[in-house]
Formats: C-alpha cells, structure tokens, sequence
C-alpha cells in the first residue's frame, strides 16, 4: 500500500490524501461544494483507480457489482475519516475486509505484483482501513480548507497543522487569497 507522502494526479485521478483509503474519497469531488462528479462513474475507471493508486498491478475485468461495492465502500470510508463511527460504515469496512484479500507476490528479481479481482484488491483496502481508523493515526486525518474542497488527507506533519490537500493547488490559491487581501488593506 502507499502511504505517506501524497503523490501527484494519474490518469485523471487525484492522489493527495496521503493513504490509498483516504484516495478513494477522493474520487467522489465537489462534495463541499455541493457539485459532486464521481470519478468511479463505470467497472473500467475502478480498474483504472487501483492501478493509478498502485494497489494493483493487473486486476481482472470488474463487473458492476465490484462498482457498487467500491461505492459503498468509499462512502463508509468518508464516514469514518469525517470522525464518525457509525454503525453501517463500520459494518461495510469489516464485511469487505474480511473477503479474501489479493496477496502481493515477490519475484526472484525484487519485483512486487499484485494480480487479482477488483474484490480481492477492495478486501486488502478495506483491511488498510480497519488499521487505519483503528489506531491513533485516525486523529491525524483531516479535511482540506481549501474553498470548495474537502479532500480528505492523512497529516503526516511534524506539528500536525496540514491545512490543504496540497500546497501547489489549494494551499496557493489561499496563500493568494491571504496576500491580496492584505494588499488591499494596505491601500485602503
């Protein structure tokens, strides 16, 4: 799984969150802006996500019930990360985590693959959560203050003060934002 720091977007899906679980939230945008656009909007873009996430190296064709599942699955994952423990989203994490798991595979050369269905490669998610949400590295989740954004992040930071999803898209604008707003003062 990759975790720590947030990587950049691939093929068309945003890597920010600092933790695949918290990526997959990512792929229902706009929710604070109230412009919500599903980026899992077919089997073929899940098959994509765990690859671009590097969860997969191959993953079997998913059909559209591997899609609702990795639905259902994001928002039980939103729920948790929003600091709620809500009952159907802690039963939909232990439901999917507890179906077989796709098991990475080394090669003689030190290559790592992972090869499986869409289920399987959901399974191993759903048990990154369980450690994820289990553990003090829940509090450590936060949300983007960014105007309109709301990604969720893992704040891997010293003090623990992350604020944006990223510094070169949100945390710029507000930056800005903050700097023109004090120019104008000075003027005024």
């Amino acid at each position: 799984m990759n975790k720590g720091k947030p990587r950049a977007d691939r093929d068309g899906f945003r890597f920010r969150g600092g933790h695949p679980v918290l990526d997959l939230t990512a792929t229902l945008t706009g929710r604070a802006s109230g412009r919500a656009l599903d980026l899992l909007a077919t089997p073929e873009d899940l098959r994509r996500w765990l690859i671009s996430a590097g969860l997969a190296s191959a993953v079997d064709k998913p059909a559209q019930a591997d899609l609702d599942a990795a639905r259902r699955l994001r928002e039980a994952f939103f729920a948790l990360a929003s600091g709620g423990r809500a009952k159907w989203a802690v039963a939909a994490v232990n439901a999917v985590a507890a179906d077989a798991a796709a098991v990475p595979v080394l090669s003689s050369d030190g290559q790592v693959s992972r090869a499986g269905s869409a289920a399987s490669h959901l399974a191993a998610l759903a048990r990154e959560a369980v450690l994820l949400f289990g553990r003090d590295a829940a509090a450590r989740v936060g949300a983007c203050e960014g105007e309109g954004c709301g990604t969720l992040f893992l704040d891997a930071s010293r003090k623990g003060d992350r604020r944006w999803c990223s510094m070169g898209g949100c945390g710029n604008r507000a930056k800005v934002a903050a700097f023109r707003k004090r120019e104008r003062a000075g003027k005024a």
